[in-house]
């Protein structure tokens, strides 16, 4: 019963801002004096409707503060243009990066917001040669625009997708790059990386990232964690989230408690080899 009326109890993630980062955080505030794991991701990272995510389960399991620098529906764009994250990240002992999806990213194509990156903002020449019946003004987040794209024409979409893929590539290994510490590259997900070529992939994140993908950047990190979440996990559904009364259609397509103790424990050996080096 207790799980049952989890749902109705929405979370306080008590945001906080850290060092000279744009961005705002979830809390509870962390002490960076002392050594600590940097944990940079989007929404599974950042915990929605979990009380406890991930970068908490690890701080108790290795003994090290874990800071959550996890941000909802973040590309790799909200980290590699903030220098103020890309500090404190320089300044952790380890971190992870959980890959995100490569639709919400600016491109040869469209721009997205600089912090947002789900937010569709503009077109370019090229999109507008690609594709030009299609008015964007009716476009505000990238998957909307995604998916309409691929119905259009799905022959000029694959022309839009590489060129999305091949800019995912170059930001990731340049955001490697400048963070300059060990760097656990994290794939969670309900999959394994595959083709990142098919119409499901717009809808299942990390959108577009095929294994070819994790294997180029692979080769700038410490480790690779591939977290597939299990079947046991999803068949809890909502159970143990926390979400207001017209979040649970939202709260369903995210990782619950089981999934996120599963990534915990994948990351565990990986860390605790990095922290004792």
């Amino acid at each position: 019963m207790a799980f049952e009326r989890m749902g109705r109890q929405p979370l306080d993630y008590k945001p906080v801002r850290y060092g000279t980062s744009k961005l705002l955080f979830r809390g509870p505030q962390r002490d960076l004096t002392n050594a600590y794991v940097a944990c940079l991701g989007g929404t599974e990272t950042y915990g929605k409707f979990i009380d406890r995510p991930y970068p908490d389960l690890l701080e108790r399991q290795l003994g090290v503060t874990c800071v959550n620098f996890g941000w909802p529906n973040a590309g790799v764009d909200a980290f590699l243009k903030d220098d103020g994250l890309v500090s404190l990240a320089r300044e952790a002992r380890a971190v992870v990066v959980q890959m995100p999806c490569a639709m919400n990213l600016s491109n040869p194509f469209y721009q997205v917001h600089p912090r947002r990156n789900d937010r569709f903002l503009q077109t370019t020449p090229r999109m507008r040669r690609l594709y030009p019946e299609v008015d964007f003004t009716e476009f505000h987040f990238t998957r909307h625009m995604m998916a309409r794209l691929i119905q259009i024409a799905p022959e000029r979409f694959s022309v839009l997708r590489e060129g999305l893929q091949e800019t995912w590539v170059e930001r990731m290994q340049l955001l490697l790059e400048r963070i300059e510490r060990p760097v656990v590259l994290l794939w969670f997900a309900g999959h394994s990386p595959g083709r990142g070529d098919g119409p499901a992939d717009i809808a299942n994140d990390p959108a577009f990232v095929s294994r070819s993908m994790v294997n180029a950047i692979g080769t700038r990190a410490a480790r690779v964690v591939e977290v597939v979440i299990s079947r046991a996990a999803r068949e809890q559904g909502t159970r143990g989230m926390r979400f207001a009364a017209m979040e649970e259609a939202i709260a369903a397509d995210l990782p619950g408690p089981l999934a996120h103790s599963q990534a915990s424990k994948a990351l565990l050996p990986a860390l605790g080899e990095i922290l004792t080096q």
